[in-house]
């Protein structure tokens, strides 16, 4: 009952007290963060990049938490995968939760946005319980296959249905018809070719307009709904008020602006919260690469590598 696996891991972390998690995943996190330069030196650059007005102190114990944030959040997902639902609904506190109760109800399905924030994968989890029913989460995959496979079991401990980011457009579509709730994480970056141009923290960016066209498609709300660690420790998951959205005879537009609205809420939590979201990310590669010299040279190396192999096969 009390032991976790995740790979060549066997972690008796289940049963372990809520403070001896807390105090092991900000040791580790401290640990990472003074050994693991290149993810410090990322951290460190988005959040001077994105809030400019933050001193160069504040800047440091902010992305020192945020490594801590991940360290805890690795041991409760950890403890998660052994949990009962009695267990995750008595470790988490709801606020807002008749907007989900509500959405359930109606049986005509919603949309409910999030971000790699606080611990996402708990929100994931609590969700199904809390409305005691499956939702559908879309994912992106990790690697390795291994790691991914065991976080879609533990996603889907309580019937909720995973899909692959790559392929999951049909079942998504038929999850709304059917008044599903479909789960998506929209803070990430995509592909230019994939995406629509939105500000975020003022700097210009991409989002996956997704949600936006889902939405005005099949006429069903976004709710935000975010999970966020309390000076306690605890958790608290936060669900807002539907965004209240566009909708004209100018479809691009709407779908643009629809857009930037989510993003803006994802925004606003981070701006509240700014240690717990997922800084990791080089969230504006494709507008400012130079924010990532590094990556820049790291391109260079390949191409030239690449040109060498192909001179010396002709």
């Amino acid at each position: 009952m009390c032991s976790c696996r995740l790979g060549f891991s066997n972690l008796m972390v289940c049963k372990i007290p809520d403070k001896i998690v807390q105090m092991t995943g900000k040791a580790l996190g401290s640990l990472f963060y003074l050994v693991d330069a290149r993810h410090r030196r990322i951290v460190r650059r988005n959040i001077k990049f994105a809030i400019p007005e933050m001193g160069a102190s504040e800047i440091r114990d902010n992305s020192k938490r945020v490594f801590q944030n991940a360290a805890i959040s690795f041991l409760e997902i950890l403890q998660m995968s052994r949990m009962s639902a009695e267990d995750i609904l008595k470790r988490v506190s709801i606020k807002g939760g008749e907007h989900l109760l509500e959405a359930k109800h109606s049986k005509t399905g919603a949309i409910v946005i999030s971000a790699h924030f606080g611990n996402w994968e708990m929100a994931h989890v609590f969700g199904s319980c809390f409305l005691k029913e499956p939702l559908v989460l879309v994912a992106r995959k990790i690697r390795p296959s291994k790691a991914n496979n065991w976080l879609n079991r533990l996603r889907g401990r309580f019937g909720s249905e995973v899909l692959d980011k790559n392929s999951a457009l049909p079942k998504m579509i038929r999850a709304l018809r059917t008044g599903r709730i479909l789960g998506l994480l929209v803070d990430q970056g995509t592909l230019l070719s994939d995406g629509v141009e939105i500000e975020f923290f003022g700097k210009k960016t991409n989002a996956t307009p997704a949600a936006a066209v889902l939405a005005r498609r099949y006429r069903v709300p976004v709710i935000p709904v975010f999970c966020y660690r309390r000076e306690d420790g605890t958790l608290q998951i936060e669900v807002r008020e539907p965004l209240k959205l566009q909708e004209t005879e100018d479809y691009q537009s709407d779908i643009q602006r629809n857009t930037q609205i989510m993003m803006d809420s994802i925004e606003r939590v981070i701006r509240q919260h700014p240690d717990q979201w997922f800084w990791f990310h080089k969230r504006w590669k494709r507008h400012y690469p130079e924010l990532y010299p590094e990556d820049i040279a790291r391109r260079k190396k390949k191409k030239r590598k690449r040109r060498l192999r192909e001179a010396k096969s002709r």
